[in-house]
């Protein structure tokens, strides 16, 4: 039996394409972040197109390959990947000053392992990645949709998490970190509820140290918010 039939034995579609998990926000593009833009997105920007990719052409090798959801300004995705240029990292991201603001931490670092994708992500995800090729997945402090009515947007929940476990290779994990404790706790039973997903811990995970911290991060420890970790694997 499909484990998406719900009552009356109605099957309900795997994935609701029309909901976003983001709002396309206008935000103040800099003169360096334009310029960035501008200059480096033909060279570092992978086009969305309904096409499968595939990572040992776009980097060149055969290293495991990371996806963030969500990259905001880019600080984390950029030092995490000149930490570990033994693995590739696609970014996905719409809001374009933080596209323009992590090409120029690409260029300015050197990052050979690092690539962008400027579109929805759940469209990237259903189009363009195959099944069991995403070596890990980073979602770090998504919009937590913190209105009831809002909630249908959050990005961890089910059938969204579907897709995520069915992206990742045998062993690969989800790795999710919120300021947001009810957003933390749904997400929790969420991803306990997808299939294939196993949690690393009992609960919530310990900080990973190998995780920059943000200036996102740090507002939210200034304003007593808890940080939440959680740590899925597929099995």
């Amino acid at each position: 039996m499909s484990e998406h039939l719900i009552d009356g034995g109605q099957e309900q579609p795997p994935l609701r394409r029309e909901i976003r998990t983001f709002v396309l926000r206008s935000g103040h593009f800099t003169n360096a972040e334009r310029k960035h833009y501008e200059e480096l997105r033909g060279d570092f920007c992978i086009p969305y197109e309904q096409n499968l990719l595939d990572f040992r052409t776009v980097f060149g090798n055969d290293h495991p390959t990371v996806i963030e959801i969500g990259f905001g300004m880019g600080k984390a995705t950029a030092i995490i990947a000149q930490q570990n240029p033994s693995i590739n990292y696609i970014g996905i991201e719409v809001h374009k000053p933080g596209v323009g603001k992590l090409l120029g931490e690409i260029r300015a670092r050197g990052l050979a392992n690092l690539r962008i994708i400027e579109h929805d992500a759940m469209e990237v995800l259903a189009d363009q990645i195959a099944d069991e090729s995403v070596a890990a997945f980073h979602v770090f402090f998504p919009d937590p949709w913190q209105k009831k009515r809002h909630c249908k947007r959050r990005l961890i929940q089910r059938p969204r998490t579907d897709l995520l476990a069915k992206k990742l290779v045998s062993g690969g994990y989800l790795y999710f970190v919120t300021d947001w404790l009810p957003y933390a706790e749904f997400g929790l039973a969420e991803l306990r509820a997808t299939v294939g997903l196993k949690n690393r811990y009992e609960g919530f995970a310990p900080r990973q140290d190998w995780r920059p911290e943000t200036r996102f991060e740090q507002k939210g420890v200034d304003a007593n918010r808890v940080i939440s970790e959680v740590l899925f694997e597929k099995r």
